[in-house]
């Protein structure tokens, strides 16, 4: 699909509006499309000519991480250690989810907006299900593990993270101690000789 390419001040107001909605999400303020098109110094109709809904705006907030993330579940997919490949990619996962606010309401929707966001939705959790699946294969993952525990335990993981991860600056850190602790409880236990 090929799409005619903006004005350049149809793209100027486009990334200005994506710019407003980024600092929104960021200070965890809900998208209001009046108050974006305020903040940006636009019309109402311009911005509404850009995004019909305050999801469709999220969701294009939110792709650049769905896209690394999707990128990521490819590279993790082309490790030959299934263990580290799991690893690496529940990493990126859950620092995702502590760096950007998008990602949380744009993956717990029931319902997408854009084509776009389901195809990388898609992805992420196809990759993700390959990745225990095959660390579940080769017993480098507990047996009694299923992908749906997947999103619950890393969003668990978000979520003290931002209740108790401290400053900003030391969320990433947390995170990383948080994933290390759940991953230990993930891995088969050693068989005994």
């Amino acid at each position: 699909m090929t799409t005619t390419p903006l004005r350049k001040d149809a793209a100027r107001n486009w990334e200005r509006i994506i710019a407003v909605a980024r600092t929104l999400v960021d200070e965890g303020t809900p998208l209001q499309l009046n108050d974006v098109a305020r903040r940006a110094g636009l019309g109402v109709g311009t911005v509404y000519r850009h995004f019909a809904t305050p999801e469709a705006l999220l969701e294009t907030v939110a792709t650049p991480c769905l896209e690394t993330l999707a990128a990521h579940g490819r590279r993790a997919l082309a490790d030959t250690d299934p263990w580290r490949a799991l690893e690496a990619f529940l990493t990126r996962t859950v620092e995702a989810q502590v760096t950007d606010a998008s990602l949380a309401p744009v993956t717990a929707a029931a319902a997408d907006t854009l084509p776009r966001t389901t195809e990388l939705k898609s992805a992420m959790w196809s990759a993700g299900a390959t990745l225990l699946d095959r660390a579940r294969r080769s017993g480098a993952v507990r047996p009694d593990l299923a992908p749906g525990d997947l999103v619950p335990l890393m969003c668990g993981i978000a979520y003290a993270v931002h209740v108790h991860g401290g400053e900003p600056a030391d969320r990433i850190d947390t995170a990383h101690r948080y994933l290390t602790t759940l991953l230990e409880g993930l891995r088969a236990a050693p068989a005994h000789t």
